[in-house]
């Protein structure tokens, strides 16, 4: 019974919308792929540019008209939200944001622009610039952020032999009807703002004392879709344990798989380093388990209590194209 309740749930995350977007990718890629893609590598979080003893990073994210009309002051919170995340996954902290804003009144445009303004505040990185017009016919957000790392984390460096961590904030809430956990809005303030930074702050620390050098905020793809992703572009194949990923209670287990956390991020560890790892998240009320290893199939395998399925081929199916 078991192995059929796993092989439906896959079946219906393999067809989903969100992986699906991520295969749209290689049909931009193919037309906007740099001259020299040994120095900007596509399929990461950020584009990470080398400059002088680091990197500079460089990544943007857009928002459906639907999300930002019904919740047009969370629209503009997640808008620096999940490009600090991005930052964070390539062990980087972020410089600064601007913002593209079409709206079809000034009273919309303002709930959007305050959303983005305290989610600025709250992460502690300015809004310096963008774009703005209040007399659209539409509703539409996109924001850009600037960051900058010491020591990379990628999506590419991930090796066969290591360890999978999942580290994940479970102390939120969801968006109904949206596959949003929110660990992050309800913290705007003073106290809150300090313990969302040093959250983030773990990432680039990680990076720069060498105890990862792959990771990958969680994204809409969700859980096994991000998994993939990292996955592709590392050329490498992993067998993840559902029973291991930390989720909440009462979080049916689609449903989770399906969630874009508010903070949630994959790191790829050798085994000697994971506990390391996982002790600073948990450090910091993090939830973190290994739920996974890395091996050389170029699958993603799911075990579910005793049961085993192939969620991914890589081999025979690329995702976005963007394997070594």
């Amino acid at each position: 019974m078991m192995a059929d309740q796993l092989a439906t749930l896959l079946r219906t995350l393999r067809h989903g919308r969100a992986v699906a977007g991520k295969q749209d990718i290689a049909d931009a890629a193919a037309i906007l792929k740099p001259a020299n893609s040994d120095a900007i590598r596509l399929g990461d979080d950020c584009a990470a540019i080398p400059d002088g003893d680091g990197y500079l990073l460089l990544a943007s994210e857009g928002f459906q008209d639907s999300f930002v009309r019904s919740m047009p002051w969370f629209a503009g919170y997640c808008g620096v939200m999940v490009n600090v995340s991005d930052i964070a996954a390539m062990g980087g902290r972020p410089v600064a944001v601007v913002d593209a804003l079409w709206s079809d009144t000034s009273e919309a445009a303002t709930s959007i622009l305050t959303g983005l303004q305290e989610g600025a505040r709250t992460y502690g990185v300015p809004v310096v610039g963008g774009h703005t017009n209040m007399r659209s016919t539409h509703n539409s957000l996109s924001v850009a952020i600037l960051g900058r790392a010491r020591h990379l984390l990628t999506s590419f460096d991930a090796q066969p032999g290591e360890v999978l961590i999942a580290a994940i904030d479970l102390r939120g809430r969801w968006h109904d009807p949206h596959p949003f956990w929110d660990a992050s809005s309800a913290l705007c303030g003073t106290e809150g703002a300090v313990r969302l930074r040093g959250d983030i702050e773990l990432l680039p620390t990680i990076a720069e004392d060498g105890l990862s050098r792959a990771a990958k905020d969680i994204s809409m793809a969700g859980l096994l879709g991000t998994a993939l992703m990292l996955a592709e572009c590392s050329g490498v194949g992993m067998t993840i344990a559902l029973d291991n990923i930390p989720r909440p209670d009462d979080a049916p287990m689609e449903r989770w798989l399906s969630a874009f956390p508010s903070y949630g991020y994959l790191l790829t560890a050798r085994p000697e380093d994971a506990e390391a790892i996982m002790t600073r998240f948990r450090g910091r009320d993090i939830a973190a388990s290994v739920i996974g290893q890395c091996d050389s199939t170029q699958r993603l395998d799911v075990t579910w209590a005793d049961e085993k399925e192939t969620f991914w081929d890589l081999a025979r199916t690329p995702l976005m194209g963007f394997a070594p």
